[in-house]
């Protein structure tokens, strides 16, 4: 991925350019509290779990660290080539059965990842590319999720009901952590939210899963979904949720999302089997052109990605309608044409054309539901 310098970076009156680098090394803090009297059947299950996940692709390294204290409190810390196979694996069924043994053996866990953006290196170690290099970006308190899942064809509207209707939670959680936004999506029997916080990630999900409006929505939920679930049972909604995720793995900001007059939009782009993840990379590297060439019209743009499916949602300005290429995240002379190889068109499909681009767009924007920000405290 080619990061612009900071000579190049655009910028904006509103904010500076921020993003997560897509081709960086990841680090993951894994902080784990463990049960009295568990350490020993917790430092087998762990001696198990080091070597399955070092048979992982792009899995690098690992440390075990224990508190000097809290001796109850322990973390994992993990690195990973970057964000791509890392949340592979995470989001992987596979992931699921590893990790079980370990859940017996602690209280709680708080997950957290890290884009690596300087590195310090011994002084005989040969210098870093240049290409390899990237900009220094700046904290982001907002950490970025979503969720995706399917509902019964048929039960569209009554689904886009309910999910417009929850009562909003308290945005507050804890000292560090306050929900920011949610925004919900649809496209046909397609939902997806994707869910801004400040703070913890995790506490914040628990704690909206914990509040009886939202509570109330999703048990009114359950009939239309494709995949039944069970909130009751600890066990089947963590693995739901999980098989749910549709982690940010690119965001770039280049103004004022809360400005006047910036509207939110989603797009679901259908990429072709096993090329998700080129398709992800494609948009980020689009998207900072566009922010290059176009700073008044993109203010934000997020990429949700796992497996095949590839979700961007963009903030535009709205003050005159953005151009198409812009909203597609098609900048490039040639990103039509490489656009088409990772994506299905359809048979009558032609991103060549303006007519083409035009009705491509129409089979990606995704329907908004609802978007709720907390307000400010």
């Amino acid at each position: 991925m080619t990061v612009l310098s900071k000579a190049e970076a655009p910028r904006s009156k509103a904010g500076a350019l921020e993003f997560i680098p897509s081709e960086s090394k990841l680090r993951v803090i894994l902080v784990l509290h463990i049960k009295d009297g568990a350490e020993k059947r917790f430092m087998e299950v762990y001696r198990i779990l080091r070597d399955q996940v070092a048979e992982v692709p792009g899995h690098i390294s690992d440390q075990l660290c224990q508190s000097i204290q809290n001796p109850s409190e322990w973390i994992i810390t993990s690195e990973w080539e970057g964000p791509a196979p890392y949340f592979a694996w995470v989001n992987s069924a596979e992931h699921v059965r590893m990790v079980e043994p370990m859940h017996e053996c602690v209280h709680n866990t708080r997950s957290m990842r890290y884009g690596v953006v300087r590195e310090t290196r011994p002084a005989a170690a040969a210098p870093v590319p240049r290409a390899e290099r990237h900009t220094e970006r700046p904290p982001d308190d907002v950490v970025r999720h979503a969720v995706t899942f399917t509902v019964k064809p048929g039960s569209e509207q009554a689904a886009a009901r309910v999910l417009a209707s929850y009562v909003s939670p308290d945005p507050e959680v804890d000292a560090i952590t306050r929900l920011h936004r949610t925004s919900l999506f649809m496209r046909g029997n397609r939902v997806v939210r994707a869910i801004e916080v400040i703070g913890d990630l995790g506490a914040a999900l628990r704690h909206v899963a914990g509040q009886p409006g939202v509570r109330a929505a999703e048990e009114a939920l359950n009939p239309h979904l494709e995949e039944a679930r069970d909130l009751d049972d600890p066990k089947a909604a963590r693995e739901f949720f999980m098989r749910a995720a549709l982690p940010a793995v690119h965001h770039l900001t280049v103004g004022d999302v809360n400005a006047p007059g910036v509207r939110r939009r989603a797009l679901s782009y259908p990429a072709r089997p096993g090329c998700g993840a080129a398709v992800a990379l494609f948009l980020s590297r689009q998207d900072q052109l566009a922010a290059a060439r176009h700073p008044s019209a993109l203010v934000s743009s997020t990429i949700y990605q796992r497996g095949d499916i590839v979700v961007r949602v963009v903030d535009l300005r709205s003050a005159s309608e953005p151009d198409p290429r812009v909203i597609l995240g098609i900048e490039g002379v040639r990103a039509p044409a490489v656009l088409s190889r990772l994506v299905d068109v359809g048979a009558d499909g032609d991103l060549g054309t303006s007519a083409g681009i035009s009705r491509f767009l129409a089979d990606c924007d995704m329907d908004l539901v609802t978007d709720r920000r907390a307000q400010e405290p």
